[in-house]
């Protein structure tokens, strides 16, 4: 019998629709996220957004909870303020 050799297959990339329909995310709310930094990993390739599924599943693994008491590990869709150096609150970019 031959050995079972192991394929490695690159990573798969989605673009923006694609991942959002993975996520069950509308387009639009994914480029949100990606926009107010609260978003799943991306790589520009030649000016394209794209997502690798690992960081796509990395992403919605954070907003596993066991319990309704749980905290928000992933964050809306939103700006959210940052607490700067000086200890003064400024909006996030």
């Amino acid at each position: 019998m031959a050995e079972s050799a192991t394929v490695h297959v690159p990573p798969r990339f989605l673009r923006t629709p694609e991942a959002a329909r993975f996520l069950g995310l509308s387009g639009r709310t994914l480029e949100k996220h990606r926009t107010y930094g609260t978003g799943p990993a991306f790589r520009k390739l030649g000016g394209r957004v794209v997502y690798a599924i690992a960081d796509l599943q990395a992403w919605a693994n954070r907003g596993t909870k066991n319990s309704t008491a749980d905290t928000d590990a992933v964050l809306p869709a939103k700006r959210h303020e940052t607490i700067g150096a000086a200890g003064n609150s400024a909006p996030q970019r």
